[in-house]
């Protein structure tokens, strides 16, 4: 047993690395992500319609890493680099030296949702003319393909970089991916067979396909409000307004690009070489709503709640939880679903604070659970909740305080849920505690 309790195999948190919008600039430390989300900032632009753009440039990315071989990184897509450079940003946070070996028996788990960024280089192949193609051609093609065809393509180049001998693989689980692999790192750590996990959530969306997308739906809201519509997924509205979790106006989502990376340890073995630790992954639980429709969710939240249950198990109370980093993404069927969550945990008579960052960078897939975990562990160490990013006129009976407006809530806390959830009815949670919580 070490201090606090804590056992050696416990799965701390020592390092978080981020590769996100920013405005003009990418956010790439802990305190730059910060001092967006707690003065609950926008990121994201307007064009056509709000996204959050990295705009990670070459010359950021070379001076990161220098020493890839020009040969292999002309070829990787834009999900490569910022995963990548999050990485390497949560190394230098963690102190640990990539080039030196420090993570050549580490375990490498990236999560993934959008396949956007590898279409281009699968269209290149598939339409490629073999006997019409220079030999030299053909190999920029193999490389490029090898690289990019699959949605395992930034554990590859990952692993690559890391020298890693230690598991090394990708989950593809929607906005979920990230979080369930930092549950699969916590087994990792727990059971022995790593003590470090480096683990990424990436994607990458392509705005003309978001673009499109708009146009089908309000060709097709006209259809749809004629049908009976039970089971059916909430369609929505526009993206042309700005994402408001939690408020009144809440009408849409916003995407957003990037990649967040958050490290994990062993507690004897970060201790050891005396690392700063952000906090602990305690527990982490998974369900589905179990309903047929591939692309309907329960909005009662019932599912969410035996997550939340058996995430706490036998071994923690929800009343030791008072904050929740929600996964609003300005939806109004997603915020029912966690009001009826609160609701049922905390009683009628219940008080819990519950925001979201998801207005600051966007919407943006598998990065979101590395993103919720670094944020609330933050939150934790700093003592302050953040706000929920643009929402200033909370709904009408939440059974939580939304934390509006753009300043943090002081909140004196040791314990903390943070929310993923997937299109089809995936409902993940993870259970956070302080460096010293038993």
């Amino acid at each position: 047993m070490m201090k606090g309790g804590g056992n050696a195999r416990d799965a701390v948190v020592t390092g978080l690395g981020f590769c996100l919008p920013g405005g003009e600039e990418p956010v790439f430390t802990a305190g730059q992500v910060w001092e967006i989300a707690a003065h609950g900032r926008s990121a994201l632009v307007q064009h056509d319609i709000y996204y959050g753009s990295v705009n990670l440039t070459a010359e950021q990315f070379e001076q990161r890493l220098p020493d890839i071989p020009e040969f292999f990184s002309r070829h990787y897509t834009g999900a490569h680099r910022l995963g990548l450079v999050s990485l390497v940003e949560a190394c230098a946070d963690a102190e640990l030296d990539f080039r030196a070996g420090d993570l050549r028996e580490s375990a490498i788990l990236v999560g993934r949702g959008s396949v956007d960024a590898n279409v281009d280089s699968y269209l290149s192949l598939l339409n490629v003319d073999p006997d019409g193609t220079a030999t030299l051609d053909a190999l920029e093609m193999f490389v490029a393909a090898e690289q990019a065809v699959s949605p395992s393509d930034v554990a590859v180049v990952q692993g690559a970089l890391t020298r890693t001998v230690g598991p090394c693989y990708t989950v593809s689980c929607g906005c979920s991916s990230a979080a369930v692999q930092i549950g699969n790192a916590r087994r990792l750590i727990a059971t022995g067979e790593t003590d470090i996990a480096v683990v990424t959530g990436v994607d990458v969306f392509n705005l003309g396909l978001i673009q499109k997308g708009q146009r089908l739906l309000r060709g097709a809201q006209h259809a749809y409000d004629s049908m009976d519509a039970a089971g059916m997924p909430d369609l929505l509205p526009s993206f042309d307004s700005l994402m408001r979790p939690y408020d009144r106006r809440a009408d849409c989502i916003n995407h957003g690009e990037g990649a967040a990376t958050v490290i994990l340890e062993s507690r004897d073995h970060a201790v050891r070489r005396g690392a700063h630790l952000y906090g602990q992954v305690l527990a982490t639980a998974m369900t589905r709503d179990g309903l047929a429709n591939p692309l309907a969710a329960d909005h009662t939240g019932a599912q969410l709640v035996r997550a939340v249950r058996a995430c706490l198990g036998d071994r923690w109370r929800i009343d030791q939880v008072p904050y929740v980093n929600g996964a609003s993404d300005g939806g109004a069927a997603v915020t029912a679903m966690e009001a009826g969550t609160i609701r049922e945990l905390y009683g009628p008579d219940g008080s819990v604070l519950m925001s979201s960052q998801e207005g600051c960078f966007g919407h943006h897939g598998s990065p979101a659970g590395c993103l919720g975990a670094a944020l609330t562990l933050m939150m934790m160490e700093l003592g302050e909740v953040c706000p929920t990013a643009n929402c200033e006129q909370p709904s009408d009976g939440l059974p939580f305080d939304p934390v509006p407006g753009h300043r943090t809530r002081p909140l004196d806390f040791d314990y903390a849920l943070s929310f993923n959830y997937q299109i089809g009815g995936v409902k993940h949670v993870m259970l956070l505690g302080s460096p010293d919580a038993t």
